[in-house]
């Protein structure tokens, strides 16, 4: 269905949601992108409880996770916290009708690679997978506009860590739209710089933050609260 590094392989999904009737709906839904995309997906597994959804990683490890927030005896962010620690390899992606900043700042917190909204699931679905799949975050941009409002409110009598980091302004700006999902290319463009000069504000913000990839320079951007929208 999808291909890495020139290589396509069948993708393993697992569905972690408490409604049968949407769980229904994503396999018609991933049935489609097959049809229209080539290649091949397959849902290894079905859970509505945190527990489940553990075991079944545990068991059967998926690619990907299509999660809910709201799960019987619990909810998605204790999955998600549950997942860190056994520094599982699956890659969550948030499927919510919650669109409240709090619940999209305390998932991405909890390690979550995206968060699409239910009512724009046909909309995003596709480019949300093809882009977590890639090691990178998937916010649209209504998510993005929740989550950094949460993290002004959580961050406003706190001292600005950039300096702490010794990250220039231009770093600060090239890692934001990095924090964005954009590409080099994008970076470049939307601050009229080349793709070389984005290279290597890059490699020195890697250095600074003592990280290896992009999934890395992001997450550790989020916790440290360096970027503001």
């Amino acid at each position: 269905m999808l291909t890495r590094s020139g290589q396509t392989k069948t993708l393993s999904i697992l569905l972690v949601e408490d409604d049968r009737r949407f769980r229904s709906g994503l396999r018609t839904l991933l049935d489609l992108y097959r049809a229209e995309h080539g290649g091949s997906c397959t849902v290894v597994g079905e859970a509505s409880s945190v527990e489940t959804a553990i075991s079944l990683t545990t068991q059967r490890h998926p690619d990907l996770m299509l999660l809910d927030m709201e799960l019987e005896y619990g909810d998605g962010i204790a999955v998600l916290r549950q997942l860190q620690e056994r520094q599982a390899q699956v890659k969550p992606l948030v499927l919510s009708a919650h669109q409240e900043d709090y619940w999209i700042y305390r998932a991405m917190q909890a390690g979550a690679m995206g968060y699409v909204f239910k009512p724009q699931l046909a909309q995003q679905l596709w480019d949300a997978i093809v882009t977590v799949l890639r090691g990178e975050v998937y916010l649209p941009a209504a998510v993005a506009t929740r989550f950094f409002r949460q993290f002004q409110a959580s961050h406003a009598t706190s001292p600005t860590p950039a300096e702490t980091c010794q990250l220039s302004n231009r770093e600060v700006e090239v890692l934001l739209w990095l924090v964005r999902g954009a590409s080099n290319e994008a970076i470049a463009k939307q601050l009229y710089i080349s793709i070389a000069t984005v290279k290597a504000h890059l490699t020195s913000i890697f250095e600074k933050l003592q990280v290896t990839s992009r999934t890395q320079a992001i997450v550790t951007a989020m916790k440290l609260g360096l970027v503001q929208p």
